[in-house]
């Protein structure tokens, strides 16, 4: 077959593909939608009048979070306040105009906090330890007080449904408790509401979802770079059981939310001489200041 015709039926072949996508396109995001708007309703994680503050990484799931809410937003039986912010780890060879234009181009209100814990991470964690930890509490601390001072009733973070059951496993597996990440997460002080909209969504979905999206994606230079996590081994091992066992990790999550305190072994939750449940220990959203705050300077905010 020559080329001209090779090149001839390529053409007349992406019409056919370009159709498929967009079918699978609004396929992706009706379903996300329902997840979503299910979660929401289910864990009653907005309400009317609400500012709402999407913490955008520059991945995948943050970027469908967003988008997702902002089509929500549309036709959403209450109204409530939408606004992005990124924290600018300083990481290097960071692109610092990603995220700006694409946000200009959604047409929402956006901020950028530029704080440089990359080089606290570094100096902090040892070389071949994971820099996970200190990063999220530094980055938590930042973006939960940046929340208090901008008036921010609900901070929404990316975590889907596997991320939920992935935390599930390693506190199982490596910290001795049954617990994960909740798809509502309220503060003892009042002062931080965190909420996870993509409680019910699977990750395929979402990489899938930003593929047909075309989300300018940022890569991380920290966690992204280490190998042989913990959470990359279960993210394996689930990886694998979803190919030779289709259905259990949708089996897994329904038990996330169905438990029987009554025959697991916490006598905090119940009460085994009276045959009752008990209220059980509640856990509160770190909010503290980040560590070594000094070390930080200035906090320079961008309002654009």
């Amino acid at each position: 077959m020559s080329e001209t015709m090779i090149a001839s039926s390529e053409q007349s072949l992406n019409p056919e593909r370009e159709r498929r996508q967009k079918l699978e396109l609004n396929k992706l995001q009706k379903r996300l939608r329902r997840e979503v708007g299910q979660a929401i309703a289910d864990f009653s994680m907005i309400e009317a009048g609400d500012k709402v503050m999407c913490c955008l990484s520059g991945g995948k799931d943050s970027y469908a979070m967003l988008d997702i809410l902002l089509n929500l937003q549309k036709s959403a039986p209450v109204s409530f306040e939408l606004i992005a912010v990124n924290l600018d780890q300083k990481q290097p060879g960071f692109p610092e105009e990603v995220l700006p234009a694409y946000l200009e181009s959604m047409g929402i209100e956006y901020h950028i906090i530029e704080k440089d814990t990359y080089s606290i991470v570094k100096e902090k964690v040892p070389e071949g330890k994971t820099t996970c930890g200190l990063c999220s509490r530094l980055r938590r601390g930042i973006l939960y007080n940046f929340a208090e001072e901008h008036g921010v009733t609900k901070i929404a973070l990316g975590h889907h449904r596997d991320d939920l059951l992935e935390t599930l496993f390693l506190n199982m597996f490596y910290g001795g408790k049954l617990k994960s990440m909740p798809p509502v997460l309220h503060s003892d002080d009042g002062r931080n509401t965190v909420i996870r909209p993509l409680a019910f969504s699977r990750e395929k979905d979402i990489a899938r979802y930003a593929a047909l999206r075309e989300f300018p994606i940022i890569p991380c230079n920290l966690c992204g770079s280490q190998e042989n996590l913990q959470r990359q081994v279960i993210k394996d091992m689930f990886q694998s059981w979803d190919k030779q066992h289709p259905g259990r990790l949708e089996t897994m999550f329904r038990a996330m939310c169905n438990v029987e305190p009554s025959h697991l072994a916490d006598t905090n939750l119940y009460d085994f001489r009276e045959g009752r449940r008990l209220g059980g220990k509640r856990q509160a959203v770190h909010t503290a200041e980040p560590e070594e705050a000094s070390s930080f300077g200035r906090l320079d905010v961008l309002n654009i």
